[in-house]
């Protein structure tokens, strides 16, 4: 036993810990191609059959290293691997190509050795994830997995509603190169914000195919590479594209993410598809954000549970209802047996003239209007971004205080208001030119006059996009799912503006390619109070 798995153990409340653990480092893994990826084994020191889980990442093993042996402490076999191009592993990383056919060469590998038992389950966050829905056609009879903030297809993560998820990029590509030569630093700059800062300093760069090299010094050849080939391809994401493995046979899945996770949305439309083919997932949601520290230990105790459930046949520790989560405001859990937990009741709020926000009353009337300049783009602030410092719920003071921002402020409560799900804003807009984004935003304002945010939601319209006879476009803006409870006394606000830089690349107003574009525009919106309204899901609970 480590101190590092002794500290999890201890942290997460594990159940006993059952053996010793046998550590066999540095195996060299030979893929199809003759690359070789680097492979950890650990192995219980008790003999009889073990279950194995797997985990194949790019962020280095030895940070993988106390999680696997606390799996590996109670019973599980644990393969934990590099993949290709990164750390100590062969070839080139080239994110998302090469999970698939490395994945099931691993997997034909595990089968191959004495110790296999032929029960294996798959976990781990983020990429982790993804690695796991590129081979979940391939596993035996008796498998599991635990798929944590993440998705089957990442198109919608890498190009959100038409426009470039920068801040998430740039950032990730820091991490990726960081952790690959300068671990311990790189460690060091997610906790002191420096991440962030460059991020955001990089993403001023024009063009963006050369940000890469602002951020790390040197051309990445993946980034190059989408931006040369991804936007707008459809055959790009076709083999990268692995929701069509979610089938009738997938084996049982405990999905976990946040409700400030960026990909919150894909994960639940991952879930919802299993649903419908007949599964009873899993489903645990916690107002945490990508990188929280619950989700980066792996959740630990979640994830033993199902293990133990699916691969040993215990269900002790396993909760009767398969959906739980956590609803801010309030800060309660609740368990359901489905999510949504039942037929919202949908209660829509207009914007009126005076930055008011009712469900009551006359429709607004009138036009409020701002100007977007992409040369010095509305800040993204806060929310379900990519990043190490300053996600989540934050003060929203200062966003609001710029005037491209538009705020609308409902009354003081004296009834909680419990959302569960996904939110609609419905906006009538019109704009000088005919390239623009919408960013929405739902907060809520506190006694004090804090306002934090709770969801929000992004589109891009382009000349292609239906518009009215008067050159207005009604549009509806889903905003990403949450569960929040605005109590008595607390008020809500819905903030509209046409960017959240660098969370997504400023629209340049010019229409031309974002990799290359230079030239910006300043874009005058107007914002039609009638026609411009945000739905609600409420619900009343127990």
């Amino acid at each position: 036993m480590s101190l590092t798995s002794l500290y999890l153990a201890w942290v997460e409340d594990l159940p006993p810990r059952l053996n010793g653990v046998r550590k066999r480092r540095g195996i060299a893994l030979a893929m199809d191609d003759g690359v070789v990826l680097k492979t950890d084994h650990y192995a219980p020191d008790t003999p009889g059959a073990h279950p194995t889980i797997l985990m194949r990442l790019p962020y280095g093993r030895r940070g993988f290293s106390p999680i696997a042996e606390a799996y590996a402490e109670r019973g599980f076999h644990v393969i934990v691997q590099a993949c290709r191009g990164t750390e100590r592993s062969g070839g080139t990383f080239d994110p998302f190509t090469n999970e698939r056919a490395d994945g099931l060469r691993t997997l034909e590998w595990i089968k191959a050795q004495p110790w296999y038992d032929g029960r294996i389950g798959l976990t781990g966050p983020s990429y982790l994830g993804y690695a796991q829905w590129a081979i979940s056609d391939a596993l035996p009879p008796i498998a599991a997995m635990a798929t944590k903030v993440t998705t089957s297809n990442f198109r919608p993560v890498v190009f959100p509603s038409g426009a470039f998820h920068l801040g998430l990029w740039l950032g990730w590509v820091q991490v990726i190169e960081g952790l690959r030569n300068r671990p311990l630093a790189t460690a060091a700059r997610m906790f002191s914000g420096d991440i962030e800062r460059r991020t955001e300093k990089a993403a001023a760069t024009l063009p963006l195919l050369e940000a890469d090299k602002a951020v790390v010094g040197h051309k990445i050849p993946f980034w190059r590479h989408w931006f040369a080939n991804a936007i707008g391809n459809d055959a790009f994401w076709t083999d990268l594209d692995h929701s069509h493995r979610l089938t009738e046979l997938t084996p049982p899945v405990h999905f976990i993410s946040g409700w400030y996770d960026f990909m919150l949305d894909p994960l639940l439309a991952d879930y919802q598809h299993l649903v419908e083919l007949g599964h009873r997932p899993y489903l645990t949601i916690g107002t945490w954000f990508h990188v929280a520290e619950e989700l980066q230990r792996d959740n630990l105790r979640e994830t033993l549970s199902w293990m133990r459930a699916r691969l040993l046949g215990d269900q002790s520790g396993l909760r009767q209802n398969p959906v739980r989560i956590h609803i801010s405001g309030c800060d309660e859990w609740h368990e359901f047996d489905r999510y949504p937990p039942g037929p919202a009741q949908p209660s829509l709020w207009h914007i009126g003239p005076a930055g008011e926000l009712a469900n009551t009353g006359a429709r607004g009337t009138g036009i409020a209007r701002y100007r977007y300049d992409p040369a010095d783009p509305t800040p993204s602030l806060g929310g379900a971004i990519f990043a190490f410092t300053g996600a989540g719920a934050v003060d929203n003071a200062s966003l609001e205080a710029r005037p491209d921002v538009l705020a609308y402020t409902g009354p003081v409560l004296t009834a909680p208001l419990t959302l569960i799900g996904q939110c609609q804003v419905h906006v009538h807009a019109r704009a000088a030119l005919p390239h623009a984004d919408f960013f929405v935003r739902l907060n809520q304002v506190g006694p004090n006059g804090v306002s934090t945010n709770i969801c929000d939601g992004f589109i891009r319209v382009t000349p292609e996009t239906a518009r009215e006879s008067d050159g207005s476009w009604r549009l509806t803006i889903p905003l990403h799912a949450t569960a929040h409870c605005f109590r008595p006394g607390y008020r809500l606000r819905l903030l509209i503006a046409s960017g959240a830089h660098p969370r997504y690349a400023r629209n340049l107003g010019t229409g031309e390619p974002i990799n290359t574009a230079t030239s910006m525009l300043a874009n005058d919106i107007e914002i039609f109070h009638a026609g411009t309204a945000i739905t609600l899901p409420t619900y009343i609970l127990d």
